[in-house]
């Protein structure tokens, strides 16, 4: 499966692509199992290692924690699609999972990731969303304001009220197995979950290699892990980038809303 010109156009254009049925049903299945037993384990602790946010249920670590989550990691077809908006020299910034609380989750203000504008060198952020539920009008999906990942400015520059509807977003949505690519430098946001059942996702953040990872991945895998993983594993992950370490040891956390 190949990704044609107007696709990777729409990516560029709109700052989004949504590919539906994009998962297996068998790599659906063993995400949802493994992200509900960490959710179990991990209990009130569940996203500690980066920052939890009121009214939802966050993983942060995944890579670590098993290896369901590496297959992701190494997908050709999204890394191809990264590359579109990143260039060849990107790393993993972070992986986590995020499940939106029935009846209970705050709407996420419009923000960018990390709170990050181009540079002179381009586009530096890059989200990939795997849907592990269905992402309807009523259930939390991420609205998108396209185009605004041109604006060079952050929303809050601009918009007296984030969490305002906006008059031009859009709602992502799909079927259960969908993936959207987005440039992270889009204006966005995930809102309410106004139904009787939790809304999961897993998120796999890239940035480019000059920039600092959201969530220093050689300070958060294990020795025990990092010696399982394979050579294009490590490159992703920047285990042994120099320039990595010195960029991202910084443990403060780096996100466009959570403080």
């Amino acid at each position: 499966m190949g990704f044609s010109p107007i696709q990777q156009r729409k990516l560029d254009e709109a700052g989004f692509l949504v590919l539906p049925d994009f998962m297996t049903p068998d790599l659906l299945d063993r995400l949802r199992e493994r992200v509900d037993a960490l959710l179990t384990v991990e209990g009130d602790l569940a996203g500690s290692e980066f920052k939890q946010e009121p009214g939802c249920c966050r993983l942060a670590n995944l890579i670590e924690k098993g290896t369901v989550f590496r297959e992701l990691l190494l997908e050709p077809r999204i890394l191809d699609l990264v590359s579109c908006v990143l260039g060849r020299q990107f790393k993993l910034s972070s992986m986590n999972a995020r499940s939106a609380n029935p009846h209970g989750n705050r709407r996420q203000p419009l923000h960018c990731d990390m709170n990050a504008v181009p540079d002179e060198a381009g586009f530096w952020v890059c989200n990939t969303v795997w849907m592990l539920d269905d992402f309807t009008e009523l259930n939390g999906p991420i609205r998108a304001v396209p185009g605004t990942h041109r604006s060079g400015q952050l929303p809050q520059e601009i918009l007296p009220d984030l969490s305002a509807p906006h008059p031009q977003e859009v709602l992502l949505t799909g079927s259960a197995g969908t993936v959207i690519v987005m440039n992270a430098h889009l204006w966005h946001g995930g809102i309410e979950n106004q139904t009787a059942y939790p809304r999961r996702a897993v998120h796999g953040f890239f940035c480019r290699r000059d920039k600092p990872q959201q969530q220093y991945q050689g300070g958060l895998i294990s020795a025990e892990t990092q010696a399982t993983l394979t050579l294009p594993m490590r490159q992703l992950l920047a285990l042994d980038d120099v320039l990595n370490d010195e960029l991202s040891a910084d443990v403060a956390v780096r996100s466009g809303f959570l403080k």
